[in-house]
C-alpha cells in the first residue's frame, strides 16, 4: 500500500506543477484585457511611469540652453567665458564642446549680426565659434 502511495505522490508532483503552468497560461490570454491585436503588448512599466530621473536632460545639452540664455542677456564673450571654464571643470563636456560653441556662434549672428559677431570670437573649442558664425552668416 505505501509502495502505491508513494507511485501515485511522485506522479503527481511531477503532473500537478505542468497542469497548473498550463492552465494559468490559458487563463491569463483568455480575459478581456489580452485582446487579440496587431499594436503590441503595454507593459505596466511603460514609458509614460519613467521617474523622472530617466526624464533628465543631458548635461551638454542643459549647459548649452544655459550658455545661449546667457548669451542673449549678455554677450557671446560672457558665454564663451563660461563655455571654456564648465569644460575645465567636467571634462567629460569636451566632446560636446564644438557643437554648444557652434549653437553659440548661430546664436550671436540671429542677435548680432554676422560682422558684429565675429568680434567675439576666441579659440574655445578648436575655434568653433567663428566656425558657426561663418556658417551662419
Amino acid at each position: 500500500m505505501t509502495h502505491t502511495a508513494r507511485r501515485i505522490g511522485r506522479s503527481l508532483a511531477l503532473a500537478l506543477p505542468v497542469v497548473m503552468v498550463l492552465s494559468g497560461t490559458l487563463a491569463v490570454t483568455s480575459v478581456p484585457w489580452a485582446a487579440h491585436t496587431s499594436e503590441p503588448q503595454v507593459l505596466a512599466a511603460s514609458t509614460q511611469n519613467v521617474s523622472e530621473r530617466a526624464k533628465a536632460r543631458a548635461p551638454q545639452d542643459i549647459l548649452r540652453d544655459r550658455l545661449l540664455v546667457e548669451l542673449r542677456e549678455k554677450d557671446p564673450g560672457v558665454a564663451l567665458t563660461d563655455l571654456q571654464r564648465s569644460v575645465e571643470g567636467r571634462p567629460s563636456l569636451a566632446r560636446h564642446c564644438m557643437s554648444i560653441a557652434k549653437a553659440l556662434g548661430r546664436a550671436a549672428v540671429e542677435q548680432y549680426g554676422p560682422t558684429h559677431a565675429h568680434r567675439f570670437s576666441r579659440p574655445v573649442c578648436d575655434t568653433s565659434f567663428a566656425s558657426g558664425v561663418a556658417q551662419f552668416s
